[in-house]
């Protein structure tokens, strides 16, 4: 059976590719062909090249490509409908629709990254919360593990359940090794959010995504 999901964040550097990298490897590991997909990228070295886009890139099975993968991609690393308006352009859903429709009929498991937190200006078809629902994916949450966690997971599953999309299962990422009260403030994560915990991506793991990768689960169905 073949699963897509829509990636989002509770905020920006919440690891949101690492977490969509090992859940590429865990479905891998599973068996399942999979595909991941970053459609909107700012930030490039000297080849303009992505750091994001190109560790989705090595982490997926199926080899599709780059314009599919990554349809819009900007050199600044800013907001991205402010790299777009200073290089001239405007992010539309268009592209991303066409290249996500390719993707899944390529892949069993499709990963569909955003960019930043979950609502997040983009241009005039809306933001990553409108992408988000023009796509009409489930939606996987990553929630970055530190202090102020709770608010932003509970207003990211609010806006989420807005926009009639179903919140499939969300990631604690510890990305703060020395959180206190961790283990606390997990529970309270799980006792609130209506919507199952896919696992606890440990912080630098060896084999980076890859290590992760058995720390996670797919989302059922």
């Amino acid at each position: 059976m073949k699963q897509a999901y829509f990636l989002t964040g509770t905020d920006t550097e919440v690891g949101k590719t690492f977490v969509a990298c090992a859940l590429l490897h865990r479905a891998r590991q599973l068996g399942l062909s999979a595909a991941g997909l970053k459609p909107v990228a700012a930030g490039t070295d000297a080849a303009g090249r992505n750091d994001d886009v190109e560790a989705i890139r090595t982490a997926s099975s199926v080899e599709l490509p780059l314009a599919t993968v990554n349809p819009w991609c900007f050199a600044a690393a800013i907001a991205p409908h402010l790299a777009a308006a200073e290089e001239g352009r405007v992010i539309t859903f268009a592209p991303i629709l066409a290249t996500c429709q390719a993707a899944r009929q390529s892949a069993d498991f499709v990963v569909v990254e955003g960019v930043g937190g979950f609502r997040v200006p983009l241009g005039p078809d809306g933001d990553s919360a409108d992408l988000a629902a023009a796509l009409g994916l489930p939606v996987i949450l990553v929630v970055g593990m530190r202090l102020g966690c709770i608010n932003h997971a509970l207003l990211s599953a609010e806006a989420i359940a807005a926009r009639d999309l179903t919140l499939a299962g969300w990631v604690a990422n510890q990305i703060d090794p020395a959180m206190a009260r961790f283990a606390a403030n997990l529970q309270t994560l799980r006792d609130l959010l209506p919507a199952p915990l896919l696992g606890v991506a440990p912080h630098a793991p060896d084999g980076g995504s890859r290590g992760a990768a058995a720390a996670l689960k797919l989302p059922a169905g």
